[in-house]
């Protein structure tokens, strides 16, 4: 007589009751490997995986010895899903289909993306990336200023994506005349006796002393003020803002430097002059690797800057172009803002990174060392390529180098595109592609120079890479602003002071007239 097991109403009564009960569906893991396709060494690494029907899928760390941070965030119908790993492999359960995995490590590696079948058995595949550019070995050292993910998290987050400095908030104010340390929305602070950064190996550390006041309420009721940072500060913050310049006055005496947050804040305007910024978040935290969505953020760009939009609002280059242009702006006006890059991981669906500034050091690495140079402007931003130029009298050169070819190269002087030059895009000596910049030009008052390179991606997406402005200085001939520019800033300011009038007390309105003070004198200059 036939066992019950092998009579086939049995078998199919059995499958019917798992379904009923909840049972997991069948599922077969995949099991992956990431080496550095040079040294054939185990790296660490971020994973992405989806299935063929839209589904995201997180792997795990395959050793015990592994780590792996995983990170799902959406906004605005855009979502980010990965896992960062250790150097070891990774597995994932996957129900049996046809999946599209990506491995990628920062900006220095190229990505790899492969199809991967999943039937009933085990797969395994090994990734290879391949470094198209070795920043280290040129000196250059990336960092990220606008960090809230987790300090424990960060030994992994960022040997997976190679950020060499991440600026974490120990301490995040909402509230406006609140203390930081009092009202800290970052999940703990840290205490003033504590190191001032962590190395997590020779080249990468994280530093333990940034603070974010971004203000959203005023009095417990919504009135939004907008952002900045202090970063490497020696004592935890009680000051609450506004007004802002006691915060400003202490944060540059113990060494720190400030950062404007992004742009189109309220209050931006105002605290560029009154708190003697140091830092403009040029690639700021709306800029992610996912879609572009926020379409219309905080005050309008004015008419004469014709940003770029479309039928949902202002498109992801027309929101990239107001930023540069409100900084040159800045800059026109004589304030000397050091540009740098965040993403707010943690908050947005974008991983650590994506935007990062590049900082030169004299002489070794170190944290102390890579400040100096952010501070000083040996530096550029990127999205993307690598930009490397040196600016004399009457002379720029250097080179642009990217994963991918160039669309243009353009030298902006006093904020303006001076020319715009058609890149060469001939192989690099690892794989990616360089263009050589030789430019001269003439003037004889004060200027500033920068240089941007653009990529020329097949999804049409916007890369990029800004310099950080070179000074030249002609006593009795300053920069002269535009006269529209100057408008523009000066409106920011008196429209905020009527709205904030009746709202915040005078000691902070005062500060929005010293600012309207400020660019009042700067019409005087303009053009």
């Amino acid at each position: 007589m036939a066992h019950l097991r092998d009579r086939p109403e049995v078998i199919r009564l059995a499958g019917a009751l798992l379904v009923l009960a909840g049972a997991a569906p069948r599922t077969a893991p995949l099991q992956g490997t990431v080496l550095d396709a040079e040294s054939g060494n185990p790296i660490p690494c971020r994973v992405s995986i989806r299935g063929a029907d839209g589904r995201l899928h997180l792997a795990k760390s395959a050793a015990g010895a592994g780590t792996a941070v995983p990170y799902t965030k959406e906004r605005s119908g855009s979502i980010e899903s990965h896992v960062t790993l250790s150097a070891h492999p990774f597995r994932v359960e996957l129900p049996p289909g046809d999946y599209t995995v990506t491995v990628q490590r920062g900006k220095e590696y190229l990505p790899e993306t492969r199809r991967v079948a999943i039937a009933d058995r085990p797969v395994e595949a090994e990734f290879r990336l391949k470094r198209w550019i070795d920043l280290g070995a040129l000196g250059w050292y990336s960092g990220e200023t606008h960090v809230h993910r987790p300090l424990a998290d960060l030994p992994n987050l960022q040997q997976a994506e190679d950020l060499n400095v991440a600026f974490p908030f120990a301490w995040w104010v909402l509230e406006a005349f609140t203390s930081p340390q009092a009202s800290n929305q970052a999940g703990g602070g840290t205490a003033p006796g504590e190191k001032r950064f962590v190395e997590v190996d020779r080249t990468h550390l994280y530093s333990t002393r940034s603070t974010e006041y971004e203000l959203f309420r005023v009095n417990k009721k919504g009135h939004t003020l907008g952002a900045f940072f202090i970063l490497d500060h020696r004592t935890a913050f009680e000051e609450g803002a506004p007004p802002v310049r006691p915060v400003a006055r202490r944060a540059h005496a113990e060494g720190a430097l400030l950062e404007l947050d992004k742009h189109s804040w309220p209050w931006s305007m105002m605290i560029a002059p009154v708190m003697e910024v140091d830092l403009f978040e040029l690639a700021n935290n709306h800029l992610w690797e996912t879609d572009f969505a926020f379409r219309d953020f905080g005050s309008p760009p004015p008419d004469f800057m014709k940003i770029e939009r479309d039928a949902r609002g202002m498109t992801e280059a027309g929101w990239i172009d107001y930023g540069f242009r409100n900084y040159y702006a800045l800059l026109n006006c004589g304030l000397r803002l050091r540009p740098t890059a965040g993403c707010a991981s943690g908050v947005h669906p974008v991983p650590l990174g994506f935007g990062r500034v590049y900082a030169k050091p004299e002489g070794p690495f170190g944290f102390d060392a890579w400040m100096k140079a952010l501070n000083a402007g040996r530096s550029f931003v990127t999205t993307g390529p690598m930009l490397f130029v040196e600016v004399r009298a009457g002379s720029i050169e250097g080179s642009a180098e990217s994963a991918v070819p160039l669309s243009r190269i353009e030298v902006v002087l006093d904020g303006e595109v001076a020319r715009t030059v058609k890149p060469e895009n001939r192989a690099g000596p690892r794989g990616g592609f360089v263009s050589t910049i030789r430019e001269s030009f003439s003037v004889d008052a004060s200027h500033w120079v920068a240089v941007r390179c653009w990529e020329d991606r097949e999804d049409k997406r916007p890369r990029w890479a800004h310099s950080a402005p070179v000074f030249h200085d002609v006593p009795g001939r300053p920069v002269r602003p535009a006269k529209d520019e100057v408008q523009f800033l000066l409106k920011r300011v008196e429209d905020e002071l009527a709205r904030n009038t009746g709202v915040l007390p005078e000691p902070a309105l005062d500060e929005y007239r010293e600012a309207a003070k400020f660019y009042r004198e700067k019409l005087d200059l303009a053009r």
